[in-house]
C-alpha cells in the first residue's frame, strides 16, 4: 500500500500496490503492520456498506465523541463517490481544514479519516455504495455532526441538480468550537 499525506494531518489517501500476472493482480488493502507503521489506528472493530441509489445523496458530516470516537477506512465498491475528511480537533494544525476526493472502484484509492474528524461524503452517480473498515462500535449516545453546507468550514461538494439529505443532516446547527468530538 502506498500512504499519501493531505492536507488534514493524519488523513491519508491509501492506494494499492497491485502485483499481478496473466490472471489479474492481487493487492492488499488493509495491513495492520503498515498501519501502525504510519502511526495511523489498525483497530478494525465494525465494517459497514451504505447502498445509495441515487446520485447526489450526501450523507455527513458524522463523527463520535470520546470514549467511542472512530477513525475509518472507506472505499467505494460500486459508483463513485466525493469523500470528505473535516479536522474539527481543536490542537490539531490543520483545524477546520478538510480534505476531499473521487473515490470510484477503478481508481480503488480509500480514505483513512482519524479520530476526531467529520466524515461525510456525496454520490455522484446512481447506485453507488461505500464500504467502511471503522475502529469502534457505533454508540448513538456518542454520535455527532455538523452540517455539510456550514459557512464555517466553506467545503467544497461537487455541484449537484439536487442534494438527497437525511431530515437530521439538514438540521445540525451552526458549528461551535463546543461541538467538536475531542
Amino acid at each position: 500500500m502506498i500512504f499519501e499525506k493531505t492536507p488534514v494531518v493524519g488523513a491519508f489517501v491509501i492506494r494499492l500496490e497491485p502485483r499481478g500476472d496473466s490472471r489479474g493482480f492481487f493487492a492488499r488493502s488493509f495491513c495492520r503492520r503498515e498501519f501502525d507503521e504510519h502511526g495511523l489506528n489498525p483497530e478494525v472493530t465494525q465494517c459497514n456498506l451504505s447502498q445509495n441509489g441515487e446520485a447526489g445523496t450526501l450523507r455527513g458530516m458524522h463523527y463520535q465523541r470520546p470514549p467511542h470516537d472512530e477513525a475509518k477506512l472507506v472505499r467505494c465498491t460500486r459508483g463513485a463517490l466525493w469523500d470528505v475528511a473535516l479536522d474539527l480537533r481543536p490542537d490539531s494544525p490543520s483545524y477546520l481544514g478538510s480534505y476531499g476526493i473521487e473515490l470510484t472502484p477503478d481508481n480503488r484509492l480509500a480514505l483513512y479519516v482519524p479520530e476526531g474528524c467529520a466524515h461525510g461524503y456525496q454520490t455522484l452517480v446512481p447506485d453507488t455504495e461505500a464500504f467502511y473498515l471503522v475502529s469502534s462500535s457505533y454508540a448513538a449516545e456518542a454520535a455527532g455532526g455538523v452540517r455539510w453546507d456550514d459557512p464555517a468550514f466553506g467545503l467544497e461538494w461537487p455541484d449537484t441538480a439536487e442534494r438527497v439529505l437525511s431530515e437530521q443532516d439538514r438540521a445540525w446547527p451552526d458549528y461551535t468550537r463546543v461541538d467538536t468530538p475531542s
